[in-house]
C-alpha cells in the first residue's frame, strides 16, 4: 500500500474547481476529486494551525490534548505525567505510527514542528525532511525534495509519504513570474464594493482591510503580491487574486507529482489524500486573509480521497472531523481504531457511499478568539468567550446553506435554534470532561492567562491606530470588555 498525503495549509475548499469555484485555480487537484471521493462538509475540529494539526495527527479533540493556542500553556501537548512509561502514548498512537505498525515506512516532508516547535508532530515518521523556512517555503523549495524521495522510495511497497505546501498561507509568495491567471476574472460576487466599503468604515479588530498585517498596514517589499492594507475595492481584487495565485502555483507544483507517479506507472495504485489544517475568511467578518474564528470559512477544510478499489468521483454530504481520518484508515487496513481517539471512521463512505457522518459537531479555536462554534442541521451557531477585540457578540447565528459567507446574523430572531445548538455544545462538554483525566478546559487556561496569542498585549496601540484612521467610537467598548489591557 502507498499512500500520499498533501497537507496544504490555509486551503479553503470553495476556492478549489472540484468544490464548485468559478476560478481554475486547481486543475490537478481537480483530476484527483475525479477519481475519488469529495467530502463537502468536512472541518478541522480545532483551529487555526497548531490545533488542528495536533487533531489530526493524535486523532484527539484539543480539549483532549490540551492544544488550542499557539502561544502559552494551550500550545504545548499534556504531559502523561507519573502515567508515563519508557515512550509516552504518541509513539504508539499518533497517526504515522499507527501507519507503521501496519508495516508502512513513513515519511515528511514538512518544516511544522519547527514552526510551531511541535517536536511531537514528528513521532510515529521514520523519515523526517524539514524544508527550513518555517512555513515560508515556496512550492519550488519543496517539491524537489518530493521527487527526490519518490525516485528513491516511490516503487518500494508499503509507505507513507506526508507533504507540506504552504503557498496559500500569507504572505502571498508565488513567483512574479508565474504571472497572474485570474488577471481579468472577478472576485466572487458576494463581497460588493458597499460591503467593503463598510468593512473599511467600521471595521474593529485585526486583518479588517485597514489592517491586514493584524494590528497595523507594514509593507513587505519582498512580497509585491501581499497587500497589507486593502484601500480601494480593486485593491480587495488584487487580495483575491494573491490568494489564488498561490492555489494555482502550488497546484502546478502537484501536477509535477502526479505526472512523476504516472509517468512512473505508480499513480493507479497509489492512494492520495489532499487536505488542509484550515480555510481562510476572504472578507468574512471584515477579515481578509487570516484564519482567526471558528466559523464555517475558516473551519471547513477541504478532503478529498483517492483510494484503490474505493468509489470514483464521487460527492459525500454528511458532516465528519478530520480527526475522522486515523480511526477510517484503521478500517481500511481491517484493524481496531486506538482507544484514544476521538473520531469515528467514514470507510464505507469511500468503500460504498453510505452517508455515516455526525448530527453536529463542536468547531473551536482560541488562537485569535476563544469561540466554540456549533454546526447542525443548516446552521452554524458561534459563542464568543473572547472577541480577540473584534467586538463579537456572545452569539451569532447563521443559515449557511442560503449565507455560507455569514452576513446575517440570526441570533436574536431565533433564539429557539440558539438553545439547541447550546445544549449540543454543553452535551458535547460534559462527555469531553469525564473521558479525560484533566478538570481544566484549555480554553480557559488561554483566557485566565490573558487571552489569545494573537491578541494578546496589542490593544492598547492598537487603539492608538483606530485614533488615527477614525474608527475612535470603538475604544470605550474595547476598554469594557478587556480593562486589562489598560
Amino acid at each position: 500500500m502507498r499512500i500520499l498525503m498533501l497537507d496544504l495549509d490555509t486551503l479553503r475548499p470553495d476556492h478549489l474547481g472540484c468544490y464548485g469555484y468559478h476560478r481554475n485555480t486547481s486543475p490537478n487537484i481537480d483530476e484527483i476529486a475525479k477519481e475519488g471521493v469529495r467530502f463537502n462538509d468536512y472541518y478541522c475540529s480545532d483551529a487555526p494551525c497548531l490545533p488542528s494539526r495536533t487533531a489530526l495527527m493524535s486523532g484527539r479533540f484539543g480539549i483532549h490534548t490540551g492544544v488550542v493556542n499557539h502561544g502559552g500553556t494551550a500550545a504545548d501537548y499534556r504531559l502523561m505525567g507519573e502515567k508515563r512509561r519508557f515512550k509516552d502514548n504518541l509513539e504508539s498512537q499518533s497517526l504515522p505510527a499507527f501507519l507503521r505498525e501496519q508495516g508502512l515506512y513513513t515519511a515528511t516532508i514538512s518544516p511544522f514542528a519547527e514552526r510551531h516547535s511541535a517536536w511531537w508532530f514528528n513521532a510515529g515518521f521514520n523519515e523526517i525532511h524539514n524544508t527550513g523556512k518555517s512555513g515560508h517555503e515556496s512550492a519550488e523549495e519543496v517539491t524537489p525534495t518530493v521527487l527526490d524521495w519518490l525516485k528513491n522510495h516511490g516503487r518500494k511497497d508499503n509507505w507513507f509519504l506526508h507533504v507540506n505546501y504552504w503557498d496559500p498561507h500569507t504572505p502571498y509568495r508565488a513567483p512574479l513570474e508565474f504571472g497572474n491567471p485570474f488577471e481579468d476574472e472577478k472576485i466572487p460576487s458576494w463581497l460588493t464594493k458597499e460591503i467593503f466599503e463598510e468593512h473599511r468604515k467600521n471595521k474593529i479588530g485585526p486583518h479588517g482591510p485597514r489592517e491586514i498585517n493584524m494590528f497595523n498596514n507594514q509593507e513587505y517589499p519582498q512580497y509585491p503580491r501581499y497587500k497589507t492594507e486593502l484601500k480601494t475595492y480593486e485593491d480587495v481584487k488584487a487580495c483575491f487574486d494573491g490568494y489564488d495565485c498561490g492555489i494555482r502555483y502550488m497546484d502546478t507544483h502537484i501536477g509535477m507529482i502526479l505526472d512523476y507517479l504516472k509517468e512512473e506507472g505508480l499513480y493507479e495504485d497509489t492512494a492520495i489524500i489532499v487536505t488542509s489544517d484550515h480555510g481562510e475568511a476572504m472578507g468574512e467578518f471584515g477579515i481578509y486573509g487570516e484564519h482567526a474564528t471558528a466559523d464555517y470559512t475558516t473551519s471547513r477544510i477541504p478532503m478529498i480521497i483517492k483510494w484503490p478499489g474505493a468509489k470514483k468521483n464521487y460527492v459525500d454530504h454528511a458532516l465528519h472531523y478530520h480527526l475522522d481520518l486515523a480511526p477510517t484508515l484503521a478500517e481500511l487496513f481491517g484493524t481496531k481504531p486506538k482507544e484514544s481517539w476521538d473520531g469515528k471512521s467514514y470507510a464505507s463512505t469511500l468503500l460504498h457511499g453510505e452517508k455515516i457522518g455526525y448530527p453536529f459537531l463542536i468547531l473551536g479555536q482560541c488562537a485569535h478568539v476563544c469561540q466554540r462554534s456549533v454546526r447542525f442541521d443548516d446552521y452554524l451557531y458561534i459563542r464568543t468567550y473572547h472577541d480577540g477585540y473584534h467586538l463579537f457578540p456572545k452569539e451569532m447565528l447563521f443559515n449557511i446553506e442560503k449565507d455560507p459567507h455569514q452576513l446575517f446574523n440570526l441570533a436574536e430572531e431565533r433564539k429557539d435554534l440558539c438553545m439547541e445548538a447550546v445544549y449540543y455544545l454543553t452535551d458535547w462538554h460534559d462527555q469531553m470532561m469525564s473521558t479525560m483525566d484533566y478538570d481544566v478546559d484549555p480554553l480557559w487556561t488561554v483566557i485566565k492567562e490573558g487571552g489569545p496569542f494573537h491578541a494578546k498585549g496589542s490593544l492598547a496601540s492598537y487603539c492608538q491606530r483606530l485614533e488615527e484612521t477614525g474608527r475612535s467610537f470603538a475604544i470605550e467598548e474595547l476598554k469594557q470588555r478587556h480593562p486589562r489591557e489598560f
